[in-house]
């Protein structure tokens, strides 16, 4: 990933969950703050994937009508909207 400007941001958490997020990133071998950046990416690309699939479903589901439109749109004597 290219190299990004960095902006400090300060949060109020527990103690336990500040000692639980400094030892994950241990073990990822990252900083705190990457981390943290690494979970919202995640978090990010999950909703992201959530919504594709949502789409993917919306048309597997309706594709017919929008087929249907289609065709109707582009049957002989159909005139444009």
């Amino acid at each position: 990933m290219a190299d990004m400007a960095k902006t400090q941001l300060g949060a109020r958490v527990d103690n336990e969950v500040v000692e639980l997020a400094k030892a994950r990133a241990k073990d990822h071998g990252l900083s705190l703050g990457d981390y943290i950046a690494h979970l919202v990416r995640e978090d990010v690309d999950g909703l992201r994937a959530r919504g594709l699939d949502a789409a993917r479903r919306f048309l597997d589901e309706h594709q017919a009508l929008f087929d249907e439109a289609e065709d109707a749109d582009t049957a002989p004597g159909a005139h444009a909207a």
